[in-house]
């Protein structure tokens, strides 16, 4: 990565941090941290955390040197802030009653049944790669915006 687009990458994840996007159980927006941004938002979108229950949390975070076959260790200071808040704003709704298998948010019932009319070839393509590649659909993926009315499948 070159100095102009480090640059930008960083600008653009510290705009992202100080939005209220993403919404809690009760539909209150939340501000994500800049580390979790940083951090988690360098690999994949920064999930809101109200799509897990707060024991899928800990246990992500309680494994971040295989988290998903990459090690995504953190210093202690940033494990500790982001596991508390994690924690903290994990979810307790219908979306998170039940930990999806293996923790992984793209396995839960209610991400099956949000997703069921994509049709399985599609994630493979590679422009999509995974189901967990929210943005590659949801272009309001790194806002927090999920939005059916915005989506738009890559071919």
């Amino acid at each position: 990565m070159n100095t102009t687009t480090s640059v930008l990458a960083a600008l653009a994840l510290a705009a992202l941090a100080h939005l209220p996007a993403r919404a809690d159980d009760h539909g209150r927006a939340i501000v994500l941290p800049p580390a979790y941004v940083q951090e988690c938002g360098a690999c994949h979108a920064p999930y809101p955390p109200g799509l897990l229950p707060n024991e899928s949390w800990q246990r992500l975070m309680a494994n971040l040197p295989t988290h998903f076959g990459t090690d995504a260790s953190l210093d202690a200071p940033t494990q500790k802030a982001l596991s508390t808040w994690l924690t903290a704003t994990a979810g307790s709704g219908k979306r998170a009653r039940v930990a999806p298998p293996e923790d992984r948010i793209t396995r839960g019932d209610w991400f099956i049944r949000e997703h069921r009319e994509v049709p399985k070839a599609a994630w493979t393509r590679a422009s999509i790669k995974s189901a967990a590649n929210c943005g590659a659909c949801h272009d309001g993926a790194a806002q927090g915006m999920y939005d059916e009315d915005s989506v738009h499948i890559p071919r």
